[in-house]
């Protein structure tokens, strides 16, 4: 009696075993294989930018001595902003200049050698000038590089663009004084220019006239702050305003 209760036993575990494999192959065969998902694999290496891509994720366009010319005339300088430009001359000679530019008009405030300050304005296509407290002014035709030439007294880059190319001896980006500026040399006879222009803000930060081995003329500037201070009045002597920042142009 107890071997046949065995054999039953034996029986239904056997049973069982089979229906439970069964099951396992009838589900698999009707629902189908089942898709497993790995998870994406991580690699170590962090990308890496681009050598034609910049900081700010701007395509950096190649500046050589053929190309700088096109480079330069895409330029454009901020439309409102203030700095102060130191130029110094052969000797040691230098003036400072403040600078406060907007809505077409700039203002310059220039301290020069002898003591004397230097004011003027350009806009509209006229220059008016004055020296310290003087309540008379005088006026001149002015075109888009009056402000530099004769308000600031710098270089203006904007020349190199009427240069012929074979004249150009150097050009490529160059850090200088913690500013990314596109540099370009310029050379005739026995004279050369130098000229950073910020690629940030278009404008000119450092320059220098060489003739010779002699450097006769050095230019650097402070970091453009824009806009100028609303409400900044470009006016003249007698207190006629001829525009004032963050307003319509006006004239009392």
């Amino acid at each position: 009696m107890e071997r046949k209760n065995r054999n039953i036993m034996v029986i239904l575990i056997a049973l069982v075993i089979a229906v439970a494999v069964f099951s396992s192959f009838a589900v698999d065969f009707f629902s189908g294989t089942p898709v497993i998902t790995l998870p994406p694999a991580v690699s170590d290496a962090q990308p890496t930018p681009s050598d034609s891509m910049s900081s700010s994720g701007m395509v950096r366009v190649e500046v050589t001595p053929e190309t700088v010319q096109n480079v330069i005339a895409t330029l454009s300088r901020p439309s409102s902003y203030y700095r102060e430009i130191t130029v110094t001359y052969t000797g040691g000679s230098s003036i400072v200049s403040s600078q406060w530019v907007d809505g077409g008009w700039t203002k310059t405030d220039t301290s020069l050698p002898g003591g004397r300050v230097r004011h003027s304005l350009v806009g509209e296509g006229t220059l008016y000038w004055w020296y310290d407290s003087s309540r008379r002014w005088f006026t001149a035709p002015a075109d888009e590089q009056t402000a530099d030439v004769d308000g600031a007294r710098i270089p203006t880059y904007e020349d190199v663009l009427e240069v012929d190319p074979s004249h150009i001896l150097e050009a490529g980006y160059e850090n200088k004084d913690g500013l990314e500026c596109i540099y370009v040399a310029v050379g005739e006879e026995n004279t050369n220019a130098r000229y950073w222009v910020s690629v940030e803000s278009g404008l000119l930060t450092a320059a220098e006239l060489v003739e010779g081995e002699s450097v006769v003329l050095s230019m650097t500037s402070t970091a453009a702050e824009r806009p100028v201070t609303e409400g900044t009045v470009f006016s003249l002597p007698d207190g006629s305003v001829l525009h004032r920042s963050g307003g319509v142009q006006t004239l009392t």
